[in-house]
């Protein structure tokens, strides 16, 4: 598949301090990037380095094949959308107005605020917005002149449950049609609902980058057991040399067939109810936490 960004050992610097220190990955085309990392990490300088705001000092950067250099900048930007920080917005202009002023057609200002479910008070003066509803005309603005890729820092602060799910809905629409997503957010959870692939950052340095169907293979693995009498499960799985660690509503097992099919037998056999058996493996939240804190090695 192709890359729509690559960065080849990029390196930039604030006064002696490095943001971005020999930084390389890339981004496929059509995919859902999570950018994931620590607060300082550099994760809104390579927002900013791809848009542009910020030049780099050494290595490369291409969209679409072609390297971004400050001559060619404007011209990159014509295919990017982005919502960064905060919406750039007139508050005595209505929501609607400021879609005339990217020169947005008709049918794709209607799409897209159907899509974020903005219809019942786009035609209302921004001075008047909650600042979730801000920030969907921000998310909206970015997406509203069909970009090649939409870059989305934090997007999902301020917004209530039904506002998320129509954020997340339209990204994985909008993707689904070859768009490039790039989303920052601090809710882990919420990006592990959209994202194809996770990259994560710290000290400027890329920790790593994997899809997340292989983070989610990371580490060890576990099934978790719940039964009518969990305490007297573990003293019966201990007697039996089974090792195993009791949970506030469930038992903790590694994740092996011949444990878990050992595990079940010990219940079974003593007179135990089985309620559930479920299965944990690795979320982001604690692959981020493993990597940034241990290293690979930590289980």
């Amino acid at each position: 598949m192709k890359d729509i960004l690559v960065f080849k050992h990029l390196t930039k610097q604030f006064g002696k301090r490095s943001v971005l220190d020999d930084l390389s990955f890339n981004v496929p085309k059509g995919h859902i990037v999570g950018l994931v990392g620590p607060n300082g990490a550099g994760k809104s300088t390579i927002m900013k380095c791809i848009l542009g705001i910020y030049s780099y000092d050494q290595g490369e950067l291409f969209f679409d094949g072609q390297r971004i250099t400050k001559h060619n900048v404007n011209e990159m930007s014509l295919k990017t959308g982005a919502l960064i920080e905060s919406p750039s917005i007139y508050p005595f202009l209505s929501g609607f107005q400021h879609f005339k002023l990217y020169s947005a057609s008709k049918d794709e200002v209607n799409r897209i605020v159907a899509l974020l479910g903005m219809q019942n008070y786009i035609h209302q003066k921004v001075t008047g917005y909650s600042f979730g509803m801000k920030q969907k005309l921000g998310i909206a603005l970015a997406l509203i002149n069909q970009p090649e890729l939409v870059i989305l820092d934090e997007p999902m602060n301020g917004l209530d449950l039904m506002a998320t799910l129509d954020l997340r809905n339209m990204i994985k629409t909008e993707a689904a049609k070859g768009v490039t997503f790039i989303v920052s957010s601090h809710i882990l959870s919420e990006l592990e609902k959209i994202s194809d692939d996770i990259i994560l950052i710290n000290n400027g340095k890329l920790v790593f980058q994997t899809t997340l169907q292989a983070l989610r293979g990371l580490g060890k693995r576990y099934y978790l057991i719940t039964t009518n009498d969990n305490k007297r499960a573990m003293a019966l799985l201990d007697a039996k040399g089974i090792k195993a660690e009791l949970q506030q509503h469930s038992i903790k097992i590694n994740n092996s067939n011949d444990r878990l099919t050992d595990s079940l037998k010990v219940i079974l056999t003593n007179d135990l109810q089985l309620w559930d058996v479920s299965h944990e493996g690795m979320d982001l939240e604690s692959a981020t936490l493993r990597f940034i804190k241990g290293g690979a090695d930590h289980d």
